[in-house]
This record gives structure tokens, sequence and C-alpha cells, in this order.
């Protein structure tokens, strides 16, 4: 279980969601407030990450699959796939593919 921080509020859960202005974490809508931006960071392990569009996403820890259409992404390991479509991506192990439309890949 990891703890997830969305714009300075802390929440817990294994599986992250955010469509539109949706927040939702574990099935649960954590926030559904009108955020100018987004900044994401993960704290520990999570089984899934999907995303709309963030300013950032950075995982602290591993991560079972990451999906966000606009956003840039950093993480630790990942088990799956890391996919944005309009974003750079920056990530250790991926045991999926990386792909980005607009960005680049870095394997640090």
């Amino acid at each position: 279980m990891a703890s997830v921080t969305i714009n300075g509020r802390t929440v817990t859960g294994s599986a992250i969601s955010i469509r539109g202005k949706q927040v939702t974490v574990d099935g649960e809508v954590v926030s559904g407030d009108d955020l100018p931006r987004i900044t994401i960071e993960v704290h520990g392990d999570v089984e899934r990450i999907d995303v709309d569009s963030c300013d950032k996403l950075t995982v602290h820890g591993k991560a079972g699959a990451v999906s966000v259409v606009s956003g840039n992404v950093f993480c630790s390991d990942v088990g799956g796939s890391v996919q944005t479509v309009s974003g750079n991506v920056a990530c250790r192990d991926v045991g999926g593919n990386v792909s980005t439309t607009s960005g680049t890949i870095n394997r640090r």
C-alpha cells in the first residue's frame, strides 16, 4: 500500500486514477476539486496508476503499470509498462514497454 500526495493532500491506496479533475484511490473519490495543476507523488508500491492529465507524476517505489495521457513520469521500477502520449518518461527497470508519442525516454 502506498501513500499518495496530490497537490499536498496525502491519502493511502494501491490503485490511483485521475480522470479530468476527479481523483480516485482504490475506487473511492478523494477529490473532485477544480485543480488548475495536478502534481502527484507516490511513496511506496502501487499496483496501477491511470492519469488523464498532470504536471508531474513521481513514484518513489515500484509500480505495476503507469499510464498518463498528458504529463511527465518519473519512477523507479515498473513491473508492467509505462505509457504517456504527451510527456517525458524517466525510469529505471521496466518489465514491459516504455512509450511516449511526444516526449523523451530516459532510463536512469
